[in-house]
């Protein structure tokens, strides 16, 4: 169901912190201003598109020639993949939420300052042909000096499900071939540049062409070491024993419409999964959290 902008920012606009925007074509964007920190999170998708600690450079990476329509995910930010992760024959790639109209349920500030969005959406005809399981799923965000993402899995139905899940976190680098992820060490991986091998990883993660991996059996903050910003951004999580590290690299970054040219250089993806062997079962009335909180030291 579509929220105007006008109710949007009569029902959950909090002055001065918080206000409702079109972002083009009819899709709102909450844009949010604390003395913490500043966010954008787009209703479709429920999709976090910009996180900024007061005095610190971005930290999510969106591409310059990124799309903003109705249904088409936005490449950049924190999109959410469920209820699988990766492709599927004949079905949309990381499930059909990304690029859903989720609903606005609820908008305050708590006593720390912070501001939490609580975004919605739940199963319907629509989803039903493409999975067919009742479900209540939820976002909820909350933008402080961390950006803590939540995403909230109900099984409303009568029969078990499982899922695979990810917040496709992208974050700037000032240069890719500089930048590092610590908190890997000794962990296994599936290498899906290498046909899905798997291989164990020694030291900290470096780039030095395409890479695409779900680390698995590990529960452990990442650390984004950038030597050349002078920073680290710490990837936190609970709900997941699965990560995935991704950058394109120059010849597959090629083949994406939505990324202009040379952008892999600014960017990686640390995402905080359910995926691979790392899946979730719900009965009916269980539900489960996934959770990614995001700083900068």
């Amino acid at each position: 169901m579509t929220q105007p902008i006008d109710t949007l920012n009569t029902r959950f606009g909090l002055a001065g912190l918080l206000h409702f925007v079109d972002s083009g074509a009819g899709l709102p964007v909450a844009e949010i201003h604390t003395p913490h920190a500043s966010a954008r999170v787009a209703l479709q998708g429920a999709q976090v598109l910009a996180f900024q600690p007061a005095g610190q450079q971005p930290v999510l990476w969106v591409s310059k020639a990124a799309v903003y329509e109705p249904g088409k995910g936005v490449r950049g930010g924190v999109p959410v993949c469920w209820p699988w992760f990766g492709a599927r024959d004949g079905l949309p790639a990381h499930g059909f939420v990304r690029t859903r109209l989720w609903e606005m349920r609820e908008a305050t500030q708590d006593a720390a300052g912070q501001v939490v969005l609580r975004l919605g959406t739940t199963d319907d005809a629509s989803t039903r042909t493409l999975w067919d399981f009742a479900f209540d799923l939820e976002l909820v965000v909350t933008v402080g000096q961390t950006l803590t993402v939540a995403l909230v899995t109900k099984n409303t139905g009568t029969a078990a499900f499982t899922i695979t899940d990810a917040l496709h976190s992208y974050f700037c680098v000032s240069d890719i071939a500089q930048a590092m992820v610590q908190g890997l060490d000794g962990c296994a991986y599936l290498d899906k540049v290498q046909n899905f091998a798997k291989a164990k990883q020694t030291g900290a993660v470096a780039f030095t062409g395409e890479t695409d991996r779900i680390y698995f059996d590990t529960t452990a903050d990442c650390l984004i070491d950038d030597k050349a910003w002078s920073r680290s951004i710490c990837v936190a999580k609970q709900g997941s024993s699965s990560t995935v590290v991704w950058n394109p690299g120059s010849e597959r970054a090629k083949t994406f419409a939505d990324m202009a040219a040379a952008e892999f250089k600014d960017m990686l993806c640390v995402e905080t999964c359910n995926a691979g062997p790392d899946q979730v079962t719900l009965a009916p009335g269980q539900q489960h959290t996934l959770t990614a909180a995001i700083s900068v030291a």
